[in-house]
């Protein structure tokens, strides 16, 4: 069984107003990954995500290929897990 670990991940860009927040809860609940989204007031979204290296990175190249978003810098850092959560949502505004 591949190891989980967790991300937090800031994507700068052309990340606001285009369906990111939208886009990154539909997919990451198709494969299984927990965790939240939110944007933040610099135009900024953050992002934490839990499960397989493999799925997160496969959640990342799903945002890259939307038409509208380009991200054009993601600050990532791998955080402690989090076991109670069950889903991936999005959070604030």
């Amino acid at each position: 069984m591949t190891a989980k670990i967790r991300k937090h991940i800031i994507f700068s860009g052309r990340v606001q107003g285009v369906g990111f927040r939208w886009h990154s809860k539909s997919f990451a609940n198709s494969v299984g990954l927990t965790g939240w989204v939110q944007n933040l007031e610099d135009g900024t979204v953050e992002m934490e995500v839990q499960g397989t290296e493999e799925k997160i990175d496969r959640l990342i190249e799903y945002l890259e290929s939307r038409n509208y978003v380009m991200i054009e810098r993601m600050d990532s850092r791998t955080i402690l897990l989090e076991s109670s959560e069950w889903e991936f949502h999005e959070r604030g505004w």
